[in-house]
């Protein structure tokens, strides 16, 4: 399990040496755990984290409603997405890089991309 870990970090590193976010075009950084998913807007420029989002909140009020439209994990980080480009574009920020962190570009990954690019952001 930790050479997996130790890959993810590697492939991070390598694509993270070619990208980076300003505070016109920030950085979409996403980081997922066995349950949740994690999403940031990062200004590496000045090392400051201008947005964030997660699906901790909608996690719980899905469960308690239990009128899921989405399908499990999948459906929540494509939520998650949406949240967060609204936020972004009430800040007028449009335009963003995409950071996978090392991720394979399926799954929750892809949905929450989805979900971005539905909310209004452009990568």
């Amino acid at each position: 399990m930790l050479e997996k870990q130790e890959k993810r970090k590697r492939r991070h590193k390598k694509v993270r040496t070619k990208i980076s976010g300003t505070s016109k075009v920030p950085r979409l950084c996403i980081f997922k755990s066995n349950k949740y998913i994690y999403v940031q807007l990062i200004d590496d420029e000045k090392g400051k984290t201008i947005l964030s989002s997660d699906d901790l909140k909608l996690k719980k009020t899905k469960t308690k409603a239990k009128t899921s439209s989405s399908s499990g994990k999948v459906g929540l980080a494509r939520e998650v997405g949406k949240i967060i480009a609204e936020k972004a574009v009430k800040k007028g920020i449009k335009n963003i890089v995409f950071d996978r962190s090392g991720y394979k570009y399926h799954g929750r990954v892809k949905a929450l991309a989805e979900g971005a690019r539905e909310g209004g952001l452009k990568f």
